[in-house]
């Protein structure tokens, strides 16, 4: 029997046809001046993101590994260093440190599935330089623990926030708590262009100004090549969309707020569930980039939600980083393996309306044996 109503886990389409007319004018606009690399468009949006976040400093790039890379190199990474990234994440994050020459050593997803500040504190050693959290899901980690770590270690704070664009923790955006941050414009983020982009932001000079010269392989003004660089340039197309979302981009991630907090009052009694928190006003304002839930029964409810029309992915496909073959990984994360048993991410985007949201909801109390709104 064919299920009564579709809900995808993302609607691709939808993002580009609910302002068609809009990006048509962009993309004419742009082909007929020509301006497609490193123009007005591109430092406009940069200058827009960085007034958002509150950033000294905020540049365009290709895409999120990009910026990851980028901006461990500018603050040094490098041949012999150890970092550490949770387990819990893309492969893009452990890989842009393998990149720069330096190895990453995955640890534990704590509670809140985010890095485990105490796994971290038990990774430490002599050859460790850097800690990279990834602000996952749009909730940015618990920067008072890791912060206490790497300052009292000598250690350097570089993060992930690809999936955090607007989360914030006791009032800071994610990305500028240490020396970078990094941001994802993949088409299925919050904040997403038609193809790949990214964007470094940081309050570092220097930082900033090794990054500048990386992005767009090392050259100077004057046409020097000051190091060896990246082709590594956020097109001003992407860049011009970008800006148009923006303006739209708080009223977004208040959608995001009213789906999730809408999950919690319909699933927070399912005791077979484990839900992220509540949206809070508090120390935490969470973006739900994602909907990360923990489930029992886990691949049984995916296909029972499947049957009722409703997309679910598994984050990472189901392998967390230590996992992987070529991380080399000796030792053990058993809670990171035991989360990645029953983690599950239910459809949370801006195309899902209120009915597909009480369709997801009855759907997950009907097979844990209450349909009960």
């Amino acid at each position: 029997m064919e299920p009564t109503r579709i809900v995808p886990f993302f609607n691709y389409p939808d993002v580009f046809g609910r302002h068609e007319d809009e990006y048509v004018r962009i993309f004419t606009d742009i082909g007929r001046r020509g301006a497609f690399i490193q123009q007005q468009e591109l430092a406009d949006f940069e200058a827009e993101l960085a007034r958002y976040t509150g950033a000294r400093h905020a540049l365009g790039v290709a895409n999120g590994t990009d910026a990851l890379v980028i901006v461990l190199r500018a603050a040094g990474i490098g041949a012999g260093d150890e970092v550490i990234v949770c387990s819990h994440t893309m492969a893009a994050t452990a890989a842009a440190v393998a990149h720069v020459g330096a190895r990453p050593v995955p640890v534990e997803v704590g509670p809140d599935r985010l890095i485990d500040p105490e796994s971290v504190a038990a990774a430490l050693t002599t050859r460790t330089r850097a800690v990279m959290p990834t602000d996952l899901n749009g909730r940015t980690a618990d920067m008072d623990r890791l912060l206490e770590l790497t300052s009292g270690h000598g250690l350097l704070l570089v993060e992930d926030a690809a999936q955090a664009l607007g989360s914030r923790f006791r009032g800071t955006h994610a990305g500028l708590f240490g020396v970078g941050g990094t941001i994802s414009f993949y088409p299925a983020k919050t904040l997403g262009c038609f193809g790949d982009g990214g964007a470094i932001i940081t309050d570092d000079d220097a930082v900033y100004e090794q990054a500048v010269l990386m992005r767009d392989h090392g050259r100077t003004v004057s046409g020097d090549v000051a190091l060896w660089g990246y082709n590594s340039r956020l097109d001003n197309l992407q860049a011009a969309i970008l800006l148009a979302k923006f303006g739209r981009y708080d009223a977004d991630v208040a959608r995001r707020r009213e789906v999730a907090a809408r999950y919690q009052d319909g699933l927070g009694d399912v005791a077979q569930l484990g839900l992220p928190p509540a949206p809070s006003d508090g120390e935490h304002f969470d973006i739900f980039q994602n909907y990360e839930i923990e489930a029992d029964r886990r691949d049984d409810l995916r296909a029972a939600l499947a049957d009722r029309g409703v997309g679910t992915i598994i984050q990472w496909g189901g392998i967390p980083v230590h996992r992987y073959s070529v991380a080399s990984f000796e030792g053990t994360l058993p809670a990171t393996d035991r989360f990645f048993e029953r983690c599950l991410m239910l459809p949370m985007n801006t195309s899902i309306n209120d009915d597909d949201v009480e369709h997801v909801i009855a759907s997950v109390r009907e097979f844990y044996g209450d349909d009960t709104p």
